[in-house]
């Protein structure tokens, strides 16, 4: 499909994209992914850093071509007069602007919300840091490995026995992404649609390390009331049993029994169902105080038999189970397969890409990935020209004076 004729329930709605890494990068793409009008821009010489992370193709990083999709890349520098007022002239017509500097950068080249407000009074400022925007730490830079550690997740995250365990991905920052993205929709709701439909726009202030830290429900109920400090419990779960990974004869699987009824179907399913009636075992609050005995006598079961047979298995008494696919096994899944989760698109420097389609699926209005992460600069005629009117002479000077 073309960039020229967006599609998907964003459709019209226009983001001008200021940030860089991950945080930014992530909600401005899930936008896009649906339909928003992103224009990202970065400065001419010193580019987003994750067009450098590999893995490379043909000189090219793949996770670039991945978080840069479906957008329009324009190049320019924002620190000399005549970039901050193009970044201006870009603002006057946006319906929300993302920015992911250190709190203090965009005052410092007098694009302060008070400035966007001047051009666009109902503009939405989406600003994501470390820290956020106030606090005593709020003028420290911040990434999302910090933010994991800080949030509390790191402290629960592994074995017992173990030190606190960091995510393999960058999870702070997705997760941030996500709360941008969905409090971006709760301003435009407010200004455009609500009850009150104020027609004004307002500031959304979001940290690294507070979207994590809400994730954890009940837990500062807990220490209130109770004083107690969650700690590691490997992939058990503290609140519910059985729930982890169970060895089989040839690899793993993943099992979750929450619910007492689950809980049930699993014991007739493993040839135990007298143990539904084992003092030990009859609640989920007895199973989680015995919940080493449980996943013992699950895995003594789950280890003489191949994953295959195990699954089906529980599936025919319909327990939760699922294999633990690693992306190769991925690529041969037919769940994902029949959901089209991987998509197939054409892209000028690395040729043929395979890359995750859009999440969720829309009946009448779905998201799209129209191309991958686009070179730098490369919509730079086009939204000049056709946003802010500029002749090829008055482009040809920016150039020259190393403004874009």
């Amino acid at each position: 499909m073309s960039t020229d004729s967006p599609s998907g329930p964003l459709a019209g709605l226009n983001v001008v994209d200021f940030s860089s890494m991950i945080s930014g990068g992530f909600a401005t793409m899930t936008l896009a992914d649906f339909g928003a009008d992103v224009v990202k821009i970065e400065h001419p010489e010193y580019t987003d850093p994750l067009r450098d992370w590999p893995p490379m193709e043909n000189g090219t990083s793949l996770w670039w071509k991945s978080i840069g999709r479906n957008k329009q890349c324009i190049t320019l520098d924002l620190k000399s007069d005549d970039g901050r007022e193009m970044a201006l002239d870009l603002v006057e017509e946006a319906d929300v602007v993302f920015e992911n500097f250190r709190p203090g950068k965009m005052e410092e080249w007098d694009l302060a919300y008070d400035d966007l407000k001047e051009v666009n009074e109902d503009v939405i400022f989406v600003r994501i840091s470390g820290y956020g925007q106030t606090g005593p730490m709020s003028h420290k830079p911040g990434f999302g490995t910090v933010a994991e550690a800080m949030s509390g997740w790191a402290h629960v995250n592994g074995f017992e026995d173990r030190e606190p365990l960091l995510p393999p991905i960058s999870l702070a920052d997705l997760v941030a992404a996500l709360y941008a993205v969905q409090s971006t929709m709760f301003a435009i709701f407010e200004r455009d649609v609500g009850a009150n439909a104020s027609g004004e726009g307002q500031v959304i202030d979001v940290s690294l390390y507070e979207p994590l830290f809400r994730l954890f429900i009940g837990d500062v109920e807990a220490y209130d009331k109770t004083d107690k400090v969650p700690q590691r419990t490997g992939n058990s779960h503290p609140n519910s049993s059985p729930r982890g990974v169970y060895e089989t004869e040839d690899g793993y699987i993943a099992l979750s029994a929450s619910a007492q009824a689950i809980f049930e179907r699993v014991m007739h399913a493993i040839g135990r169902p007298e143990l539904i009636e084992d003092e030990r075992f009859e609640t989920n609050e007895d199973r989680v105080e015995h919940a080493d005995e449980i996943d013992a006598i699950i895995e003594a079961w789950t280890s003489q038999r191949p994953t295959e047979e195990v699954i089906e298995i529980m599936d025919e008494k319909e327990a939760i189970v699922g294999p633990i696919n690693d992306i190769a096994d991925i690529f041969e899944d037919e769940q994902f397969q029949a959901r089209d989760d991987i998509i197939e698109i054409e892209d000028e420097d690395v040729g043929s890409l395979k890359t995750p389609n859009t999440v969720p699926k829309f009946s009448r209005t779905p998201g799209d990935v129209s191309h991958a992460g686009p070179r730098q600069g490369e919509h730079n005629e086009r939204i000049y020209r056709e946003r802010l009117d500029l002749s090829e002479e008055e482009l040809e000077e920016l150039r020259e004076k190393e403004v874009i």
